[in-house]
């Protein structure tokens, strides 16, 4: 069985310099696949609630949060403003720019950035941020660039499986009222 706690402390160096975590959308945060409804909304993605839920515990905890994707629709848009995500880059493939607006705003170095996303045009972001990480269904060449691959596939609670091993290195438990 997948033992954060354990990968956490492999990475202990890099994870524990994290400040704000960054993710695609399309392969990481969602499965990949769209679904077309046929009406004017446009494509339909499936999220999963455990990462969507890591993604608040990390802004509830004081760590920064924010979305760079090459696709841009009302979903996502929708998705990410209900759980309040601050940082939202949408429509570009080349997400350098946005990458380094975010670090610039938030007044953080690259080492302090973790990066998740799953396609070639990600490369330039995975190698550049303190920790990277990618999905299994990933292309050999991004596994191959990135400081760990995920057990959990893509939009199956992968963004979770990252942010639990953040959360264990720097000691962050979700807040819990009984």
């Amino acid at each position: 069985m997948l033992n954060t706690r354990e990968l956490g402390e492999k990475y202990k160096d890099k994870l524990s310099k994290i400040k704000i975590v960054l993710f695609d959308v399309d392969g990481i945060l969602t499965d990949g696949k769209l679904y077309y409804s046929g009406n004017e909304v446009g494509y339909n993605r499936f999220f999963h609630t455990h990462d969507g839920y890591g993604l608040k515990i990390m802004m509830e905890a004081g760590i920064k949060v924010g979305i760079i994707s090459g696709g841009d629709s009302l979903g996502v848009k929708k998705r990410f403003s209900d759980l309040g995500i601050k940082h939202l880059y949408l429509g570009s493939e080349d997400k350098r720019a946005a990458f380094n607006e975010i670090l610039e705003k938030e007044g953080l170095s690259k080492e302090q950035a973790l990066y998740m996303g799953d396609e070639f045009f990600d490369l330039p972001i995975l190698k550049q941020a303190g920790f990277s990480a990618t999905v299994p269904s990933a292309s050999i060449e991004v596994r191959e660039q990135v400081d760990y691959v995920t057990s959990y596939d893509s939009g199956e609670g992968c963004v979770r499986e990252v942010i639990d091993m953040l959360r264990h290195v720097q000691g962050i438990v979700p807040h819990i009222e009984y």
